[in-house]
């Protein structure tokens, strides 16, 4: 566990991952955990949303807890408006694209790709569609060919339940393409492939911008290794209780897991001691 700012500033912003650490794994919002947000926000605090969705799906959330953005999306690639506004994409270029997906174009690995403000998949039978359906909130769209949609790939995914040919597709895509791309893990069973500065450190650095605080003054909620570049900018950084020991250590301080209301967890023992009193 990192030991966290010597003097350490009062929280102004939460910025929370969505899948793994807000949401259940089963993709539903607790009322312990918007309830907490709420409470926040009643307290001075704002609160928005970063993840490795499309922006579709965290407006469905956003909109439940009453967030007014910006936000980012396709881990911190795109900045956006509640109203839909982009305030920048940053997408694949067209030769990457082409090379991770010959790269993951084997047995076992699905490639799915957002573009063009669609999800393309090459099959409906893959076992993480129905999920991925309800995270992103649009509908898959079959494709085979992904030719013509360079400079418009906003994410690639590698879906295998083959953890181990995925961490080895993950090092073999870092070394290819590794000064070009974000190559990370968003789940277990999912390799994203984004544009160099689709990470999500940068994405939370353009948040404490658009919202004018210090990245001193802000604590972020996550759970997964693209977590936690974001770790390393902020003043203050939590990992869910079920988050892997190398999230875990980036973090400050630890809270309940995403199952057990763990954002909710992380706001009363964490943030809210560290917010202003007037």
């Amino acid at each position: 566990m990192r030991s966290g700012v010597s003097s350490p500033e009062e929280i102004r912003l939460l910025v929370s991952d969505i899948d793994g650490t807000l949401v259940r794994d089963d993709k539903s919002l607790s009322d312990v955990n918007r309830d907490a947000i709420l409470t926040l926000a009643a307290e001075g605090v704002a609160t928005t949303l970063i993840s490795s969705r499309p922006p579709r799906g965290i407006l469905q959330l956003a909109a439940t807890l009453h967030l007014s953005g910006p936000f980012a999306a396709f881990n911190g690639g795109t900045l956006f408006d509640r109203d839909g506004t982009i305030h920048f994409a940053h997408r694949l270029e067209g030769a990457v694209a082409a090379t991770i997906l010959r790269l993951i174009d084997r047995p076992g690995v699905a490639p799915w790709v957002y573009a063009d403000g669609a999800w393309f998949v090459t099959r409906l039978d893959n076992p993480h569609l129905a999920r991925e359906r309800l995270a992103a909130g649009i509908a898959p769209v079959i494709r085979t060919d992904f030719a013509g949609l360079d400079g418009r790939v906003d994410k690639i995914i590698g879906v295998s339940d083959d953890h181990d040919l995925l961490r080895e597709l993950e090092e073999r895509a870092k070394a290819m393409v590794g000064e070009q791309a974000a190559v990370v893990r968003s789940q277990p069973y999912y390799l994203d492939v984004t544009h160099n500065l689709a990470n999500k450190g940068d994405g939370i650095t353009a948040l404490a911008r658009a919202f004018g605080v210090e990245l001193a003054q802000v604590a972020a909620l996550g759970d997964m290794p693209n977590d936690v570049p974001m770790f390393a900018r902020v003043g203050f950084a939590v990992a869910m209780g079920q988050a892997p020991a190398s999230v875990r250590t980036a973090a400050s301080a630890t809270a309940a897991s995403n199952e057990e209301d763990g954002v909710a967890d992380a706001v009363h023992r964490f943030v809210r001691p560290r917010i202003a009193r007037s």
